[in-house]
C-alpha cells in the first residue's frame, strides 16, 4: 500500500511515517517509480509505535524494542535479552512515577478549585443578605 493509505489507516500523517522510516522503525520497498510501498503488516507495527510513542518511550528505545515483542508467529521473540528487559522496567518504573506525581498536581488542582468554589459560594451568599 502507498503512504496516503497507510496513513489513512492508521491517522498517522504520511510526515511521521517518514520520520519512522528515518528511525528504523518502519520499512517499505520502492516502485518502479520510486513511491513507497508498504506490506498489510505495516498498519498493525504503526499503531504499536504510536503505543510506545504514547508510552513515554523515545525512538532509539523503540527501534531497539520492536524486533523483540512478538515474531511473526505472536509468540515471544527470541532476540529478546535480559538488558532490553531491565531497560523496559525502568522505563515502566518512570511511567509510574510520572503518573504519581501527575496525581498529585490534579490532587492539588482539585484543592484549589474546591477552594475557589467555596469562597465564590460565600461571597455570593454575603452579596444577597
Amino acid at each position: 500500500m502507498r503512504i496516503g493509505e497507510l496513513a489513512q489507516r492508521t491517522s498517522v500523517s504520511a510526515r511521521s511515517l517518514r520520520y519512522y522510516e528515518q528511525q528504523g522503525l518502519l520499512a517499505s520497498e520502492r516502485t518502479p517509480g520510486g513511491h513507497r510501498d508498504y506490506p498489510e503488516a505495516a498498519v498493525d507495527r504503526v499503531i504499536r509505535i504510536q503505543e510506545l510513542f504514547a508510552a513515554g518511550l523515545h525512538s532509539a528505545k523503540i527501534a531497539e524494542l520492536l524486533p523483540c515483542m512478538r515474531d511473526a508467529d505472536g509468540g515471544p521473540s527470541e532476540i529478546a535479552t535480559p538488558q532490553l528487559v531491565i531497560d523496559l522496567t525502568a522505563e515502566r518504573d518512570r511511567i509510574d512515577h510520572m503518573i504519581i506525581d501527575l496525581v498529585r498536581s490534579r490532587d492539588v488542582l482539585n484543592e484549589v478549585i474546591d477552594t475557589a468554589t467555596d469562597r465564590i459560594t460565600h461571597h455570593k451568599t454575603q452579596a444577597q443578605k
